[in-house]
């Protein structure tokens, strides 16, 4: 039968049908729900893992054991785990081993937008790409039997609009076989997998000839393969921009490749050798199309379509169109609304602890150098609290970077409780071996709220739901050797405020906890407060905490009582009193 499975459900469903029985990820956009998904089928384990490289270590392991195991990852998390990445290459498996790698073609919930089919030729790893839901369930298997067959990691690559977008997929309710109750002994093998130099020599050329091998395999496997039509015009594309594609071109013959490293040269100049006209329809880098160009086939790409953003039907027509390739079609008709639709900014919840962190911390004008996590919202105004935002864990090394820089500035480095876990340990032992003064803020609410409330080491419960050891931050950094440290309820303005100048005016490292729990997550709601009419001057001041509920009319404020989470903060910042709580 068949059903309609988001991408990211049909990767988690392909996992374990084709017999993944061990899968680690740390959540990221758009990969999140491979790992949520797979973690609710029977017989399996699952876990989050502080961060992508031990969750690739981790599979790793499994696959090293004979476990067919699974890692999943955005496309930001493979810089994370690459070290990870390169070594598996190298050492090689003794069962399957596939990494989902989803891209993020225009940013949606990105810092950058690179292409990871770069990750394959720079790790001599195979690639392959689906191109919707069915697809992401096959691939799965072929994944998993090539890197038994090759003895090498296998990257599948995703991208948002294929995570995120269900069409249907072949499915059944049988369960597969329950692994046997006796585990396995774990065969040893150190010149395998101990890659001190002498090993590592000698498993280069392994790497090599099987690079060649896989060259080899990809002219042959049914995911590359020729779509006759006409000669006048042949597309070369892959993965989603494949579907795209055939709606603009809907009579051109085309190359589609399943497998996108290695390439099969042999195949690619058959299909040249039937068409006139070569174009590669491509997100991002020009990758297909350079290693075209470097076994000197004449071919179009970038100079058609955009190195920027996400491909659309729409796109690749007006691009073709400006390009020749194709007549423009006819106008469609003007669709007229009456719906006014403002823009609506992304800001934070209602109710959000990070508000009045961030509140403080912008009355206080310190130099907030910021991280990952919904709190990244401070930047925009009216909070307009952030300063600088890089990748994960940057933010406490950028700022004891500026601190030894002599900045006359006070300077906090802001990082979420996962986010602290993911990569904040490492620099904030950085700041206190090298004499450092940074104080880094911890905001706590308790989950990965960014990614949708994912757990994590100090929320006490596993993804299967199991009852977990709680990692505590506080515990944590006076482990490490801190000894200046608080713990605060953001919406304490007043302790707030004492406890951030006590911190930044001191010469001593120091940690803050700012802690409040999501109330998006802990569905907390208390009751709103009200405005009165006669006491607002309509100063606008409560408007400059970003909150949504607050609404301008034309002499007061006044609060939607549907949006309102009954937090408070509106409360303590009005200067005259106006909004009283009930």
């Amino acid at each position: 039968m068949k059903k309609l499975m988001t991408g990211n459900e049909a990767f988690a469903y392909g996992a374990y049908l084709y017999g993944v029985r061990v899968a680690a990820a740390y959540p990221g956009t758009p990969s999140s729900e491979i790992l949520a998904n797979y973690a609710n089928y029977p017989n399996v384990f699952a876990e989050w893992a502080p961060n992508e490289k031990v969750s690739l270590d981790v599979a790793i392991g499994a696959a090293y054991a004979g476990k067919r195991a699974m890692c999943a990852m955005k496309h930001v998390g493979m810089n994370v785990a690459a070290d990870s990445l390169f070594y598996a290459v190298y050492t090689g498996l003794k069962a399957g081993l596939v990494i989902v790698c989803a891209d993020d073609p225009n940013m949606h919930s990105s810092q950058n937008e690179q292409d990871n089919r770069n990750y394959a030729k720079f790790a001599k790893c195979p690639m392959i790409e689906p191109a919707d839901s069915e697809e992401a369930r096959q691939f799965m298997g072929i994944a998993l039997d090539m890197s038994e067959q090759f003895d090498t990691p296998v990257i599948v690559r995703s991208v948002t609009r294929l995570s995120h977008s269900s069409t249907p997929v072949e499915y059944t309710d049988e369960e597969p076989p329950a692994p046997p109750e006796e585990p396995p002994a774990y065969e040893r093998d150190p010149l395998k997998f101990v890659m001190v130099p002498a090993n590592a020599r000698r498993r280069h050329p392994v790497v090599e000839e099987r690079l060649q091998q896989l060259a080899e395999y990809a002219e042959t496997t049914p995911i590359n393969y020729i779509e006759p039509g006409s000669s006048k015009l042949g597309i070369v594309s892959a993965g989603v921009n494949y579907h795209f594609a055939k709606e603009v071109f809907p009579d051109a013959t085309f190359l589609k490749l399943g497998m996108v490293y290695p390439l099969p040269k042999k195949l690619i100049r058959e299909f040249a050798n039937q068409v006139e006209k070569i174009v590669v329809v491509e997100e991002l880098d020009p990758f297909l199309e350079e290693h075209l160009k470097l076994m000197g086939l004449e071919v179009q790409g970038k100079d058609i379509f955009p190195i920027l953003g996400e491909f659309s039907p729409s796109l690749i027509r007006s691009c073709a169109v400006k390009a020749g390739l194709i007549e423009a079609p006819p106008a469609p008709p003007e669709l007229k609304s009456d719906l006014d639709r403002p823009i609506r900014p992304p800001m934070l919840c209602p109710g959000c602890g990070h508000r009045a962190l961030f509140y403080v911390l912008r009355e206080a004008g310190v130099l907030v150098t910021g991280d990952i996590g919904c709190y990244t919202l401070a930047f925009a105004p009216p909070l307009s609290a952030m300063h600088t935002t890089g990748c994960m864990g940057a933010s406490i090394g950028v700022a004891h970077g500026i601190d030894r820089a002599g900045v006359k500035d006070d300077v906090v480095a802001v990082l979420g409780d996962s986010t602290f876990l993911h990569s904040g340990v490492h620099p904030v032992i950085d700041v206190l071996y090298n004499q450092g003064s940074t104080t880094t803020i911890i905001s706590d609410n308790n989950a990965t709220a960014m990614t949708g409330f994912q757990e994590h080491p100090g929320t006490g419960k596993t993804i299967q739901g199991q009852p977990a050891k709680i990692v505590d931050p506080e515990k944590l950094v006076r482990g490490i050797g801190y000894e200046k440290v608080d713990i605060c309820d953001p919406y304490d303005i007043d302790k707030m405020e004492e406890i951030l100048q006590d911190h930044t005016r001191s010469d001593e490292p120091s940690v803050i906890i700012a802690r409040h729990p999501c109330v998006l997550h802990t569905r907390e709601k208390h009751p709103p407060p009200e405005v009165d009419p006669e006491t607002c001057i309509n100063c606008g001041i409560c408007l400059d905490i970003g909150c949504s509920p607050l609404v301008q009319e034309e002499d007061h404020v006044r609060i939607d009582t549907l949006l309102c989470n009954g937090c408070g903060l509106c409360v303590k910042v009005c200067p005259q009193e106006a909004i009283i709580e009930k």
